[in-house]
This record gives C-alpha cells, structure tokens and sequence, in this order.
C-alpha cells in the first residue's frame, strides 16, 4: 500500500472542495482505491503560510512514498524537507528559477510536475477584456505584493497595455478586506475594468471578488475558470483541472518505478476561456456572440 501526501500544499480549505475530488477521481480511473492500494493525506495551511514548512516535515517523518505540492511554496518546502521523496508540483511560474529543477526536459532530483513557466498571457487576457468591454480605455490591475508572479505580472501587464493603448494602473491588496475596499476605488475612479493578478488569496476570496465586481458594476478579468460562477465576467487560463489530472498521472508513474528527474516538467498545451453571461446582465454589457461561441464555458 502506497503512503502518498496528495493533493497538499494548496492554501486554504476552499481548495480542497474545488480541487481535491478531482485528484481522487483521477486516482480511482488509474485503478487506485483508497483503503486498498493507495493512503491519501492532505494538509491545508489556510492563512498560514508558514505551516507548509511544518507540513513538510510532517510528510517527510512518516516516510510517505511521494508528495503532491500544488503551488510553488510548497514545492519549495517540501524540497528543503526532503532531496529523497518524489515531489509533484501542480502550479509553478518559475520551477527553474525557484531552484525546483535544473531544466524543464532533465529535472535532475526529486523534483518534476506542470509549471506555467514562460506563459504570458497578459496581453492575449487585455485583448479579451477589450472585447468583452467594448468602451474599455482604463484598467486596475488588483496585485498580491507578496505572490511571488506579481514581480513578473506588473511589467508585463504594463507592457500589453501599450501595446493595446489602454491605460493600466496596478493596485495591491495584502488582505480579503482590502479587496473590498480596492473595488469600491476602482468605481470612485471610474476605471473600465479590472484584472485580478496571480494569487492563491484572490482565488480564496473568489466569492468576495465576484460580489465586489457586481456591486460596484466594475468588469473583472481572472485566471481562473472557477472564479468565474461568482461574478467574475471573463477568465483565461490554464485548465487547472486538468493539471490537477495530470499531476496524478505523473504520480502513478512515480508510484510504478519512474525518477522525477527523468520525468519532463511540461508546460501548458491549453487554455481554457469562461464567459459569465449572467454577470454580463448585471454590467450591463452585451458580450460578443464571436465571444460567446469561442468560450469553453458559458455561465447562463
């Protein structure tokens, strides 16, 4: 019986209910089942981003066979914690630069995964934010300052506002109360739209995020396909969910002998476009039906 942390390393409880039955189910159709082949453990730090380090060590002391870390802190926890287990990471912008791997096709040690590295999406998310908004001249571009991809956000953001001719103005917000307290900004000033930077917080405070974008009839942008039912009117992104699936695929070769440094670390093959035609009512916008028929989901 395999003793394998899955699905940890993710940042708060409301994770587990979007992401972690996606792990099971992906186990189960490879033919693991829990009780019987397979132990599965998972750990949510929530607010405390510190306790991947406990977390970590937690794993490393009861000799678990292999660690599923979903954002790059904890990659890099369990790392330090241990060069010896095989660790899969889910969601990393930089697995070179974060130390993680020697190159994307040799990750040499124990480290191997999906990463996000080289995708900038920024400018391909403005266009789609001009569509949606035909009036759009203005936007806030909300920031974690302590996400470790708003140092690469913020430029390149900038940079496709140029080259779009929209005037971009970034924003940060160190807590959910700040969230709240940005939006009712962004409306006084009488920005067009706004682009929810990378953040597990903001994925967290999806709800809030979503309420804050209605109230204030303020278009909101995100990442992230499931941030959308909440009254986001646009994602584009990688489809999380699958990365979720395939992370466990690299797991059960791990699991039937395979080294993470012979496992090539791969990028995204497809991104995933969700539209929220009811939050669009609420706008008062009339999205494009060239939009409409290219998005990969539409909230009615």
């Amino acid at each position: 019986m395999h003793g394998l942390s899955a699905g940890e390393f993710s940042t708060m409880k409301q994770q587990e209910e979007v992401y972690l039955s996606v792990l099971r189910k992906a186990f189960r159709d490879l033919g693991y089942v829990e009780g019987k082949n397979i132990e599965l453990e998972h750990r949510f730090p929530a607010e405390q981003p510190e306790r991947f380090r406990s977390f970590a060590q937690e794993f490393v002391e009861s000799k678990v066979d292999a660690i599923i870390a979903v954002t790059a802190l904890g990659a890099k926890e369990a790392k330090r914690a241990s060069r010896i287990i095989p660790i899969v990471v889910v969601v990393e912008p930089d697995p070179i630069g974060d130390g993680l791997v020697e190159s994307l096709a040799r990750p040499g040690g124990n480290v191997t995964g999906l990463s996000l590295m080289a995708v900038d999406l920024s400018g391909k998310r403005l266009a789609l934010m001009t569509e949606a908004v035909p009036k759009l001249s203005s936007v806030a571009l909300l920031v974690d300052p302590e996400d470790p991809a708003t140092p690469r956000a913020i430029p390149s953001y900038v940079n496709a506002a140029k080259a779009l001719g929209l005037s971009l103005r970034s924003v940060e917000a160190l807590t959910p109360a700040s969230i709240d307290q940005a939006f009712a900004a962004f409306a006084q000033h009488g920005f067009d739209g706004v682009v929810v930077g990378p953040s597990s917080m903001f994925f967290n405070e999806r709800a809030r995020i979503g309420a804050s974008t209605l109230a204030h009839k303020t278009p909101t942008l995100v990442g992230n396909a499931e941030m959308v039912p909440f009254g986001a009117l646009i994602s584009y992104g990688p489809d999380f969910l699958d990365y979720f699936r395939r992370a466990v695929g690299y797991m059960d070769k791990i699991l039937k002998g395979a080294k993470p440094a012979d496992l090539p670390v791969e990028q995204p093959v497809r991104f995933k476009m969700a539209v929220n035609a009811k939050a669009a009512k609420t706008l008062d916008l009339n999205i494009p039906a060239s939009l409409l028929s290219t998005a990969d989901e539409v909230i009615e």
